[in-house]
């Protein structure tokens, strides 16, 4: 599989929404677009034992697990765990700014430390076959991006790193929220299209702050090789992800329509409550589906209301979906 091909746009790795469910019903909106696990920490997998958290169904290729860690040979572990279970690609997360990453010393805190990050991912490499990259910050704190950032680039591609995604801002490991750092460091796109003057060998994603498929064709037409479309993506699947086949990758496949991809999701859903599992847990991602429609506010109560009930079945999808249609009619 050519997964740089499918990395011209993806989905970003984003904790406690990219579950495997959440992929699953992105695949059934775009066939192409690569999907991203939420961040898996290599202790979890090394010394917790805790390999359910790479459950994925095969029909969510091409799909990318990322990883959490900063101890080069659990980092290699890790990724050879992940190579046996079929992912597509090994991501090191070099971005993330919560307390919980740094106190395990992984993470955007990371960005301090390159050659650390260099030893992780040239292990990661070493240790499997599939291919490893990495997603970062253009800096952290008080760090000058223009001096850091490519001199974080260089030491990645010298260590074997071919791919990277790069969120256009800071991360302030002290005085900002998680929430607070996805919104207040200001983007700076201009520097990462610098970046990618400046190493045209390595394939860059630009993350952070695309809002649509416009924006991520803007970018794409303008000289990134990928997009990485974070919030958007799950908050209005459909408007962002709908069209990217023939948009983006130039396919000639028929665009579903948001009640198809309603029946499609039946039968997985079907499979997953006769395990014993919760509608919620699948249907808590469908919510934006149809994010700006006539009926969309009814779809999001009903589901979510019905969803939460203990007999909650495929009934509920039923009674969502009139809201939406009656408008349709």
């Amino acid at each position: 599989m050519d997964v740089t091909r499918h990395a011209r746009l993806s989905v970003a790795p984003m904790m406690d929404w990219t579950d495997r469910h959440c992929r699953f019903f992105h695949r059934q909106i775009s066939r192409e677009t690569l999907l991203y696990t939420e961040m898996v920490t290599a202790p979890a997998l090394v010394r917790g034992g805790a390999l359910h958290l790479l459950d994925f169904d095969p029909a969510e290729h091409p799909v990318a697990v990322q990883l959490g860690g900063s101890d080069p040979g659990e980092l290699a572990e890790a990724a050879r765990i992940c190579a046996e279970r079929g992912y597509d690609e090994i991501n090191l997360n070099v971005g993330c700014p919560s307390d919980r990453v740094q106190s395990g010393c992984f993470g955007a805190v990371l960005m301090k430390e390159p050659d650390l990050v260099a030893r992780c991912v040239r292990a990661m490499i070493d240790a499997q076959p599939v291919e490893v990259t990495v997603k970062c910050r253009i800096g952290v704190d008080y760090q000058d991006p223009e001096e850091v950032l490519p001199d974080f680039l260089a030491r990645m591609r010298d260590a074997g790193i071919n791919r990277v995604a790069i969120h256009a801002r800071k991360a302030w490991l002290e005085g900002l929220s998680p929430k607070e750092n996805r919104d207040i460091p200001p983007l700076d796109y201009p520097l990462v299209f610098r970046m990618k003057e400046a190493f045209p060998d390595l394939h860059i994603s630009l993350n952070g702050g695309v809002e649509s498929l416009d924006h991520a064709e803007k970018y794409l037409s303008e000289g990134m090789d990928g997009v990485m479309i974070g919030r958007a993506a799950y908050q209005r699947p459909y408007e962002c992800l709908a069209t990217t086949d023939a948009r983006i990758f130039g396919s000639s496949a028929p665009v579903k329509s948001r009640a198809q991809i309603v029946d499609d999701m039946r039968p997985y859903i079907a499979r997953h409550l006769a395990a014993g599992g919760r509608l919620h847990q699948i249907t808590r991602h469908m919510l934006g589906l149809f994010a700006g429609e006539p009926g969309a506010r009814a779809w999001r109560r009903s589901l979510s209301e019905g969803a939460a009930q203990a007999d909650a079945g495929l009934w509920v999808l039923d009674d969502a979906l009139s809201h939406v249609t009656q408008h349709a009619a």
